[in-house]
């Protein structure tokens, strides 16, 4: 079963080298030895030990009857985009990590799979090396998916449990997530969550059967994330973490990707480090949570090998959702708790003033942090919040209202 790679990164890297460790395995558990035949990269990699299989042009490999799967870790929206198309319009198996390739062409892609009767696999998109995709498809069969929730990129969380852990500033966190590869000298896709949103737009597609455009899911990033947040948090049972989070209703889905306060006794607050977690509620199996290395080289090689051998085995996987758009409803109308933050000259007035608005409610000051009061809202409408957020104004000693912040 002869390959080609499109793309020789760290992930294309990787995948060369978890077939050479693991052909044998392959071999024996599947019946196929899969051969390495191309690399398309437009480097000069003279004197690298791939060079051999280094092709000149994507039409060597698209017209070549002997590659029966393409793997594509070129990355991105648009090259990427031609060369699955086409490579699966000429009958050849796909097998890709991209996410943004997914979340923007997924619909079109697996129409044209299955009308040729191939696979476009591409379990690595979301999650890395956590078999997630395989698993939360077949769940698809058998169960109607209620919610999905779960920290999905590893440089965000990486940062954030830095901040938590070793009281470590949001520019110095970033700094040692840069120094250690898991973050891009431009860092936007990771820390303003679009990363996330686009793994999140993918698994809502598949739970949906409908495109979920990343464009449409409300995203907030954690670039203003503070030690005093944090502070908060713990003295209120919780921890940060930037989530994903989806909840699929009767007359459409509430998205959103933001940091939440999670309670401290929830698994996905133990989520630390580059770790990945994805956290799915089912109508009959209830809560199930997947978790593992959401980046690196081989733990994402690993799972792109691991769909080239399904592909082996079965020439069509049946992935699919349809090109018409799902309904996302406003996230001005999502009813959720909220964590309020005021910076206040008089700390009495403000309690008192909270209190009297409603006596359930409980706020908490830190010494360490004088002038600052904290809060959590019973679940509320983003109206209902901003309407009382108006009426502290009123509050002698007022001076801003620092932070407001979702709780999971």
């Amino acid at each position: 079963m002869k390959i080609a790679i499109l793309g020789y990164g760290v992930v294309g890297s990787g995948v060369a080298e978890v077939l050479r460790l693991n052909g044998s395995r392959i071999l024996k558990k599947t019946g196929h030895n899969i051969e390495l035949k191309y690399v398309l990269d437009t480097r000069d990699l003279s004197g690298d030990p791939i060079e051999p299989f280094l092709a000149k042009n994507f039409e060597e490999i698209e017209s070549d009857p002997e590659i029966k799967i393409v793997v594509e870790s070129i990355g991105g929206e648009t090259i990427a985009y031609d060369f699955v198309k086409r490579a699966l319009l000429s009958g050849k198996s796909v097998c890709t990590p991209n996410k943004a390739l997914m979340a923007k062409h997924g619909a079109e892609l697996l129409a044209i799979a299955k009308q040729k009767d191939v696979s476009l696999l591409f379990e690595a998109s979301v999650g890395g090396g956590i078999p997630l995709i395989r698993p939360f498809n077949d769940a698809l069969l058998t169960d109607e998916i209620l919610a999905i929730s779960g920290i999905v990129n590893g440089t965000s969380n990486y940062i954030l449990t830095q901040m938590s852990e070793n009281g470590t500033s949001y520019s110095e966190a970033l700094k040692a997530a840069q120094n250690l590869g898991y973050a891009e000298a431009d860092p936007t896709a990771d820390v303003g969550g679009f990363d996330a949103c686009r793994k999140l737009s993918i698994l809502l597609s598949l739970a949906v059967g409908k495109q979920v455009d990343y464009e449409d899911i409300k995203t907030v990033g954690i670039e203003k994330i503070s030690a005093e947040d944090f502070s908060f948090a713990s003295a209120l049972g919780f921890t940060l973490k930037q989530l994903v989070n989806a909840k699929i209703c009767e007359n459409g889905v509430e998205a959103l990707t933001a940091p939440f306060l999670v309670k401290l006794t929830h698994p996905l607050a133990a989520v630390n480090d580059v770790y990945n977690a994805v956290y799915i509620t089912g109508k009959t199996t209830g809560d199930i949570m997947l978790y593992g290395s959401g980046a690196g080289k081989l733990p994402t090689a690993s799972a792109v090998v691991s769909n080239i051998a399904d592909a082996a085995v079965n020439r069509h996987i049946p992935y699919e959702w349809k090109s018409d758009k799902a309904k996302i409803l406003p996230a001005s109308g999502y009813v959720r708790s909220k964590v309020i933050r005021v910076l206040c000259s008089d700390e009495k007035a403000m309690l008192d003033a909270i209190k009297a608005s409603n006596p359930q409610v409980k706020a908490t000051t830190l010494a360490n942090f004088p002038g600052h009061v904290a809060w959590i809202t019973p679940p509320e409408t983003d109206a209902d919040t901003e309407k009382f957020i108006k009426s502290l104004n009123s509050v002698s000693g007022l001076k801003s209202v620092e932070r407001v912040l979702l709780v999971y």
